[in-house]
């Protein structure tokens, strides 16, 4: 085993034996048979490769001095097989140091400011994602079913998520391994960091909640139950929405996730298309100002429905709704917020719609 003091050595062999009788109890049976890989993260260094996909079980029976004398391994090594060891003992395997609560909480204090939602992300470290911590992700996703969710519904921020995989269920990715996810056709080392960060969110969110055969939990955007209660009510009391009502209770909050997922130079154009927290602009107006064409400009609000189209899938139905509410000074309003958030589908553009062909 290289060389080494008798000191160091006896202190190395004592350890082993210790999480070797720790490992050997009935409590811990279930990890006998996974290999010791799946305690290992990706930023582990100097890890024992020979034993990697060696199962614990088997590691276990092996006497410590065959071991030791096993090709290539040395006293570093030995160590890293007894850390990997001390791992599989923990119920709780290294956590990440980033959640979705913690974002959301931010977003909540500062909810116009999306520096939050940037410098979480950031601190997000899929080096220190394991196959244990993985599986551990995996059994809330199914725990509190939430596999049919979209990666697009419930990702911190879509600025970081391919479009390509907004709409991709989270099922996709249940019963696969993190080598397999890291195989997969098109998922390079961009995109696994964004899939793992919304199973990531996902279970630290749930982390501390209870799965209830009685209840149904549903994950949705921050912005969501308060928009969907403001239109129930509305409905409820047969209200005549005002305008300043309509722009604080709903368009507000959705100019504020469109901040979240788009950034501030398209939630910025969506203001002044709307009037909204902003002085009211057309979009000649804006292309002008921006030294580009007015195609240009309906190309970045185009944004707005498509980010509404995967953050509140039911938001169409929702909005479309609450017309007969509108009074009629709010209905301008709520006609371009409608175009803008969720714009037809039969084909009508919104050049046509506004008159500035």
């Amino acid at each position: 085993m290289g060389q080494t003091n008798s000191a160091e050595e006896h202190k190395l062999v004592s350890s082993f034996e210790a999480v070797r009788r720790t490992l050997m109890q009935a409590e811990y049976a279930d990890r006998l048979d996974k290999p010791l890989a799946f305690w290992a993260l990706p930023n582990d260094r100097r890890l024992p490769l020979a034993f990697l996909g060696r199962s614990v079980g088997e590691l276990l029976q092996t006497p410590f001095p065959e071991l030791t004398s096993t090709r290539g391994i040395g006293h570093k090594k030995i160590s890293s097989l007894v850390r990997l060891l001390h791992r599989a003992t923990s119920d709780t395997p290294p956590a990440v140091p980033y959640g979705l609560q913690e974002l959301a909480d931010e977003i909540q204090n500062k909810p116009a400011d999306t520096t939050a939602v940037h410098e979480s992300a950031s601190a997000f470290a899929p080096q220190l994602v394991s196959e244990a911590l993985w599986v551990q992700w995996c059994d809330t996703v199914q725990r509190f079913h939430l596999g049919r969710e979209t990666l697009g519904r419930l990702a911190p921020s879509l600025q970081s998520l391919p479009t390509v995989i907004w709409h991709k269920p989270l099922g996709d990715y249940l019963g696969h391994s993190l080598a397999d996810i890291r195989q997969l056709k098109t998922h390079g080392e961009k995109r696994v960091r964004v899939v793992l960060e919304v199973f990531h969110s996902v279970h630290h969110l749930l982390s501390n909640a209870r799965s209830d055969s009685r209840l149904s939990l549903q994950l949705v955007p921050r912005f969501v139950p308060g928009a969907e209660d403001f239109i129930a009510q509305s409905l409820r009391t047969n209200a005549s929405i005002q305008p300043e009502e309509l722009a604080h209770n709903l368009i507000e909050p959705m100019l504020q996730q469109i901040e979240i997922d788009s950034g501030e130079a398209v939630s910025g154009l969506a203001r002044h298309r709307l009037g909204v927290g902003a002085e009211l602009k057309s979009v000649r107006e804006q292309s002008r100002e921006m030294g580009v064409t007015r195609a240009r400009v309906y190309q970045l609000l185009e944004d707005c429905g498509k980010v509404m189209e995967v953050r509140w899938p039911e938001g169409a139905s929702r909005f479309e709704s609450l017309t007969p509410a509108v009074s009629r000074e709010a209905k301008s309003l709520y006609d371009l917020a409608r175009q803008l958030f969720f714009p037809d589908k039969n084909g009508k553009s919104s050049v046509e719609l506004d008159g500035e062909e």
